[in-house]
């Protein structure tokens, strides 16, 4: 059979136009988050000078804001649970961003142990901490350093969650698959309000984002069927450094200083969280319920 013979079937004229169509849909989405998101390398913010704190940052998104955040000169901590995986992201990133102000930090966020010895060791060795991404834990810290940041990274997902104390303590209505992820979203946008309420006047904002759906390593605990469908469609989806974009804007952008308490976007904008976080009564139970069970005095 000859080529033309081949490429002139209807089965092939067919997945023809179905793969042109697939391309001309992931160039879209690529286009649209060139030209309608915000530009990070138009942002001039130097941080020279800076400490920052990154949660999770051995790889995905967390990894690209470190290198982003290196690379414009601050001293960045990477906080990870994996020494080795934490060493080895760490080398990546020196490379990467030509910056020897990198250190590793140990963290298990899941053992309140393990947090308390991560911020006593941070507050020992960096007294004054500029941004934190995803972890507050050490607030006395960023208000030390007189003007800083506090990022929490959320999802879209926290729309299909809901809010129940008793989760906190591994009890509470059973969760369906995944709601275990969608419901900590949204409490995590309850407490982003409520910290940015009583962090008022301190010169630390607190504000939360959605990074959009972006392709990284957060599915790697699910089934393979799952996996495999995730890797399929990630096609369409961002990639860390896409991902990080949303991010990265609540951390540099000059005109954020001073905005707290909201929530943005994967386009950047300001949204409004689902409504059970704009509850007033529900995030001071949350709070409440949070000091207790860390049994930590309240922040005044």
């Amino acid at each position: 059979m000859s080529l033309w013979s081949v490429l002139s079937s209807p089965v092939w004229g067919a997945g023809s136009v179905l793969l042109i169509l697939v391309l001309l849909l992931r160039l879209s989405v690529q286009m649209w988050h060139k030209f309608y998101l915000w530009d990070l390398q138009h942002c001039s913010t130097d941080l020279t000078g800076k400490t920052a704190v990154v949660t999770g940052a051995n790889s995905g998104i967390g990894k690209a804001v470190s290198q982003e955040l290196a690379r414009r000169g601050a001293r960045v901590i990477l906080a990870c649970r994996s020494r080795e995986r934490g060493q080895q992201a760490l080398a990546e990133i020196q490379v990467a961003s030509k910056s020897s102000r990198l250190l590793l930090g140990e963290v298990d966020l899941s053992s309140m142990a393990s947090i308390r010895s991560f911020a006593q060791r941070l507050l020992q060795e960096c007294p004054e901490i500029h941004l934190l991404v995803n972890n507050a834990a050490v607030c006395g810290a960023l208000q030390w350093a007189g003007s800083a940041r506090v990022v929490n990274v959320s999802s879209f997902r926290q729309s299909h969650g809901y809010i129940d104390e008793d989760h906190l303590v591994g009890a509470g209505r059973p969760l369906a698959f995944n709601q275990n992820y969608d419901c900590s979203k949204l409490l995590l946008a309850s407490f982003t309000g409520k910290l940015a309420q009583r962090l008022r006047g301190t010169g630390v904002t607190v504000n939360s984002v959605d990074p959009g759906v972006a392709y990284t390593k957060i599915m790697k605990h699910l089934s393979w069927s799952y996996r495999i469908l995730f890797w399929l469609l990630s096609f369409f989806f961002k990639d860390s450094k896409q991902g990080a974009v949303p991010v990265l804007y609540l951390s540099l952008a000059k005109e954020l200083d001073g905005i707290s308490g909201k929530h943005f976007s994967s386009s950047c904008v300001i949204t409004l969280p689902p409504e059970a976080a704009q509850d007033p009564h529900v995030a001071q139970s949350l709070w409440n319920t949070s000091v207790r069970l860390t049994n930590l005095d309240k922040v005044d």
